[in-house]
């Protein structure tokens, strides 16, 4: 997840204009190797709205990388409880308690799976302990306030550091696990 010095995700008003998005070659080769293993996707309803669409329309571009075919190659999982129907092709949509649901992927055969979720779906499963992992990539401003998957969180999370990399675009790639 991309986020600010300070801790956001977003703005106050879910402005994500801050975000660098001009990655250098080696930050997009950090991205493509963390995400090679993955073999599903879970999302929050709000987010794969856009984010299914969007990989969707950037694979019918003649120069449509290999990320592109794997963000539309991998499985989606949807958590939703109002979506009445699934209109993307490789998705699912899980109506289930989110607790229980998140655990059942987890036990299934397969490989990593990834989240790729707005501030209050990431942060259900922050509080949950449903996040094993944490990928996250500091960029180079301070908010001084808007949307934090850590904020309102009654436990502690220890964190031990696995890696961090600073890229020549300015983010800061931070690697942890529990």
């Amino acid at each position: 997840m991309q986020m600010s010095v300070d801790g956001y995700l977003a703005g106050p008003n879910y402005e994500m204009d801050w975000m660098i998005w001009d990655w250098d070659e080696e930050l997009k080769s950090y991205v493509n190797e963390i995400t090679k293993p993955v073999d599903t996707i879970i999302l929050g309803k709000n987010l794969a709205e856009g984010f299914i669409d969007k990989w969707k329309e950037r694979a019918d571009a003649p120069d449509a990388d290999s990320f592109t075919h794997k963000m539309n190659n991998t499985l989606k999982v949807v958590f939703s409880k109002s979506l009445e129907q699934n209109k993307w092709e490789n998705t699912r949509i899980e109506r289930g308690e989110l607790k229980q649901a998140i655990l059942k992927l987890k036990h299934q055969p397969g490989n990593d799976i990834i989240v790729y979720g707005g501030t209050s779906f990431v942060s259900s499963l922050v509080a949950e302990h449903l996040i094993d992992e944490f990928y996250l990539f500091m960029n180079p401003v301070i908010l001084g306030d808007g949307k934090s998957i850590f904020r309102g969180k009654n436990k502690r999370i220890n964190l031990a550091l696995i890696k961090a990399t600073q890229f020549e675009c300015g983010i800061i790639g931070m690697h942890y696990t529990l």
